[in-house]
């Protein structure tokens, strides 16, 4: 594989060849820098930094196989060995304990806290995630954790207010269904927030976005459904102070913009369990934040994510990893000014 350019932050680029680790630290702000055949620049720092805080997303408590296509015979796919210790296990242990290194002020998990929805599954992230993050730990349930009808993690809303910004969690979940929605009271919730918020507002969930440019109208949509995605933008289009919306379900890192909400990003972070293995750090700063895609680094890790890319025929990392600028970026904290 040709050396890929994995982070970028205001002074830091982590690149990867194969396994292998390539990092520089302690660079300037919107500077360029060579990484092999790459020239890379370094966002810039706007202002002074005022918090951090870390997600994850997708990180299936309880699986053992994963590539698998219900319906299909797409593969490959892949499992440990019998006797050895389960994926979901190491690659939250490695997420774990990068997140509790870099210490930041609260970690949010977005969803698909389990592979199967039952309340072992869960209690097992509880376990792993609250046992390292305490109160600093927020979470909302995805469509696994809802496919059998468990009410764990079942929380409509949450507000968590840092310095520098406010987080809104939706949890986007139906009982028993693999799309997603959010729900007039949801809806009308978001406004009040924002309408009394004295700072940016990013708004996290499990299910990523219709997005009414170019995708087919269908209420069958594996996202947010069209209806109610229309319901959450016209919130973003009232409020310039709601200032992103970040999603995992996906398993793959993707930013988009959408006519009807300009320069706001609608944000896809991939998953904790297979390639490439990912948490997501913010950076808010009080002039911007930003978004740094993290790929998770221990040994074990890093071994099973570079097995699994090839998943679905081989089409899985490219999918899954995104463009630079899918995974690394600056989240303007003024719409109004734009």
């Amino acid at each position: 594989m040709p050396l890929e350019v994995t982070t970028v932050t205001d002074d830091e680029i982590v690149a990867h060849d194969g396994a292998d680790v390539i990092r520089l630290d302690g660079l300037a702000p919107d500077t360029e820098y060579r990484v092999g055949d790459h020239t890379v620049r370094t966002l810039p720092r706007r202002g002074e930094l005022l918090c951090t805080f870390a997600t994850v997303n997708d990180v299936h408590f309880g699986e053992t196989t994963c590539g698998v296509v219900e319906g299909t015979d797409i593969g490959p796919t892949f499992a440990v060995a019998d006797g050895e210790d389960p994926y979901p296990e190491f690659m939250n242990r490695g997420a774990v304990a990068e997140i509790a290194a870099a210490a930041p002020a609260v970690v949010v998990a977005k969803g698909d806290l389990t592979a199967s929805g039952t309340v072992a599954e869960y209690q097992r992230f509880l376990d792993v995630y609250g046992g390292a993050f305490g109160d600093r730990l927020h979470h909302v349930r995805g469509n696994h954790d809802a496919y059998h009808g468990e009410v764990f993690a079942d929380r409509p809303t949450q507000e968590v207010r840092l310095d520098g910004v406010t987080l809104a969690i939706l949890d986007t979940a139906r009982s028993e269904q693999v799309n997603g929605s959010v729900s007039r009271e949801q809806a009308d919730w978001l406004d009040e927030l924002a309408t009394r918020s004295d700072r940016p507002v990013l708004v996290l969930g499990h299910h990523n976005i219709w997005n009414p440019d170019v995708d087919p109208r269908v209420d069958t949509y594996f996202g947010v459904r069209p209806d109610d995605t229309e319901r959450l933008l016209d919130v973003f289009a009232r409020r310039s102070n709601l200032v992103g919306y970040f999603a995992g379900h996906t398993h793959r890192n993707r930013r988009q913009q959408l006519s009807a909400t300009g320069a706001v990003p609608f944000v896809e972070v991939a998953c904790v369990k297979d390639f490439p293995g990912t948490w997501a750090e913010y950076r808010v700063f009080d002039g911007a934040i930003i978004q740094a895609h993290r790929r998770i680094g221990t040994p074990e890790a890093l071994a099973w994510s570079e097995r699994t890319r090839h998943m679905y025929e081989g089409g899985y990392a490219a999918y899954a990893f995104g463009r630079l600028d899918d995974r690394c970026f600056l989240i303007g904290t003024d719409r109004s000014a734009t």
